[in-house]
């Protein structure tokens, strides 16, 4: 399969192997489910042709490998049939085997919504129990009434016709029993019966036929998440308010089912763990962390996850089989990998431990300047060492002094130290080894470093080299020019700033704007009075919009108002729009314009509100729309032929080419309602 987990591919060869003899089929049915371990429909499908065979042996080991993980009616319906199917010529022992294979079945699945039948097939085997002797009959009756009790408190889509059926078991074997019986039992009955209902909504939800693949944010795969998730929820709150052990088993069956088909979502397993150990059973959340690793090998954080609970409850050993099993060889660990150890090791087995895996850490390839931050801080912070952590830096930056994030952390350090003549020294020595590209956020942190603890010589100095510096890089920033802006950086605190909020957004727009001008006058293609590029470099098949009277929006600027060094935003004058316009890049208005409008169309534009910001010419809008060929519908038809869809979306989608379309006389007749335009 070119997709491993394509879903009409994988029902592609389980048609193919229906078609196949089993022995040809094997192979088929083995690849299938390797890619799909839950899909119930394979499996049954593939025991069903094996007892097809009469491969009872296979059959078996068929069983014996999916029945656990797959909690699904159908595929257990299969099992007990082949059960029964075994035993039934071997007497009293094959009766005894199949009411046990009954039991272990009802065990796992028995509160499964759709395992009505289930009970009703085993309280019919059951009745159908031969006894010789009285003895035999009441402990038969026995056996009855107490599968039917369990049937009528699960909530299935059969539970009224247990009822039912339990009502005149009882009558039958004695009125007088049966009226204290079913008046003990008819309450639990009643909440069986109202917690089926609720569960039902939340089980149709369901597409129980969905095969299990890795999430890709499909909408249907999110839907069935929350479904799940809603489905859990229910049965978390235990609804029927039956004992702990029950509800808790119930739940446990419901992540069971869950994981047939969210099998490959990590957040699925975690909190199937979680829950087990917050309930108190650890061992069962271990296990389920030991799953998931299976099913996920390549999921980080399940790692993570299971060496914290084996940690948390003292398995040191355990914790740290998983730890290495993180890091592998060591030539292809993580540095994160690496780190976390280090991190463990520091809490589990001391100071000495975790040095020395650093030090053999430091001479793997895969080791980054993140491990020696990591040990340095560390043995600063939690071991309260300045002059190991001061080491591990001094030793990383021989090997990392073209990482600016090594040098902003090695910073950070000797600040706690209050080492400024350090700090300073740290600074020159990356920058001038440093590229410019990659020079910006030193040279932002050293320009803070004289800002905070620098005198005004100092400070001013590291500001005029910064920019020197950085002008190589910023294509038409002003190099060495002052501006408020300067001011406003160094006498900044936190949220603290020396201007209003007003103030800034003006001193904002006026740096956008004198990077811009220098952009505009470095440039060296020339527009013409179209608007359109002149350069020969330039396909002449791009046509270029003409930006000489773009403005920034202001919007407390009024109609009529200009900004200083640029074009008026008023509106252009009718009279001479056509002249205007031609020169701006705007096509000319291809008639005259009309200068009288309808009273209904003048008294809607004087009803509009004054705009702010730039204006259009309203009169080459109205002469466009004006001059456009709209259809007008026949009269009378308007009121008898309803919309089929919104205006806007005609206009705005793929229809809008014939709303708009130009006449044209060389085609035919035309429609009555473009002859009325």
């Amino acid at each position: 399969m070119e997709d491993k987990y394509s879903v009409e591919s994988a029902e592609a060869l389980a048609n193919e192997a229906l078609r196949l003899p089993i022995s040809e089929a094997v192979p088929v049915y083995e690849k299938l489910l390797a890619t799909f371990p839950t899909a119930a429909k394979y499996w049954k499908q593939y025991v069903e042709a094996h007892m097809a065979a009469n491969n009872d042996d296979a059959t078996k080991q068929i069983f014996s490998r999916c029945l656990l993980n797959c909690l699904q009616i159908s595929l257990w319906r299969c099992y007990i049939n082949f059960i029964r199917k075994v035993n039934e010529k071997k007497g009293l022992e094959g009766q005894e085997e199949t009411r046990k294979a009954f039991d272990f079945m009802l065990g796992y699945v028995g509160s499964d919504i759709g395992s009505g039948p289930v009970w009703t097939d085993y309280i019919n085997f059951l009745k159908s129990l031969p006894a010789q002797n009285s003895q035999e009959e009441s402990q038969r009756m026995i056996a009855v009434r107490k599968v039917y009790q369990k049937a009528i408190v699960t909530p299935t889509h059969h539970v009224e016709q247990h009822w039912r059926d339990y009502e005149n078991f009882e009558n039958s074997v004695s009125r007088a029993l049966a009226k204290g019986l079913i008046s003990e039992y008819q309450p639990k009955y009643n909440s069986a019966r109202a917690v089926y209902r609720e569960r039902k909504k939340y089980f149709d939800e369901i597409d129980w036929n969905m095969l299990a693949v890795p999430p890709s944010g499909s909408l249907k795969e999110e839907l069935q998440w929350t479904a799940w998730k809603r489905f859990l929820a229910f049965e978390k709150e235990n609804p029927q308010r039956i004992d702990t052990v029950s509800a808790n088993k119930r739940i446990s069956f419901t992540y069971e089912q869950c994981l047939m088909y969210l099998y490959h979502y990590p957040d699925i397993w975690f909190d199937y763990a979680t829950w087990h150990a917050k309930s108190g059973s650890i061992d069962s959340a271990i296990k389920v962390y030991q799953r998931s690793l299976k099913a996920l090998p390549d999921c980080v954080l399940l790692r993570y996850a299971y060496a914290e609970l084996e940690e948390s409850r003292g398995a040191i050993q355990a914790a740290k089989k998983v730890y290495e099993s993180l890091l592998g060889d060591g030539a292809n660990a993580t540095a994160l990998s690496q780190i976390q150890f280090i991190r463990f090791l520091r809490r589990t087995e001391g100071v000495e431990a975790a040095k020395k895996y650093f030090l053999d850490a430091r001479k793997s390839p895969s080791c980054t300047y993140h491990v020696y931050v990591a040990y340095a801080t560390m043995a600063f912070c939690m071991d309260k060492d300045a002059k190991i952590a001061h080491n591990v830096f001094e030793i990383g930056l021989k090997r990392f002094m073209h990482e600016p994030g090594y040098i902003l952390e090695y910073a950070d350090f000797l600040s706690r130290l209050n080492d400024d003549r350090n700090i300073r020294a740290l600074f020159e020595r990356a920058l001038s080894s440093l590229p410019p590209e990659e020079s910006v956020e030193v040279w932002k942190r050293f320009s803070q470093f004289e800002q905070t603890y620098g005198d005004l010589a100092s400070m001013l100095k590291v500001e005029e080299r910064r920019k020197e510096a950085l002008a190589k890089i910023s294509e038409g920033a002003p190099s060495l020019e002052n501006s408020l802006q300067d001011i406003v950086s160094r006498y900044s605190f936190m949220d603290l700033w020396p201007c209003s909020s007003n103030e800034l957004d003006h001193l904002s727009r006026q740096d956008w704007l004198t990077s811009n001008m220098k952009k505009k006058f470095e440039k060296s293609t020339l527009t013409n009075e179209t608007g359109q590029i002149s350069n020969s470099n330039i396909s002449s098949k791009f046509i270029y919009p003409d930006i000489s009277r773009m403005v920034v929006y202001d919007p407390k600027q009024k109609p009529g108002l200009t900004t200083p060094g640029l074009p008026s935003t008023s509106p252009l004058p009718s009279s001479g729009a056509s002249s205007l316009i031609s020169t701006s890049g705007i096509p000319p208005v291809p008639n005259v314009i009309p200068k009288a409008l309808p009273p209904s169309l003048a008294s809607f534009i004087a009803s509009l509100p004054p705009a702010d910001g730039p204006l259009p010419d309203v009169d080459y809008v109205l002469s466009i729309c004006l001059q456009s060929n709209l259809p007008v519908a026949e009269p009378g038809k308007l009121a008898t032929q309803p919309q089929v869809g919104p205006a806007s979306s005609d206009v705005s989608g793929s229809s809008k080419t014939h709303l708009f379309k130009p006449r044209d006389r060389q085609h035919g007749k035309r429609k009555d309602a473009d002859s009325m335009s």
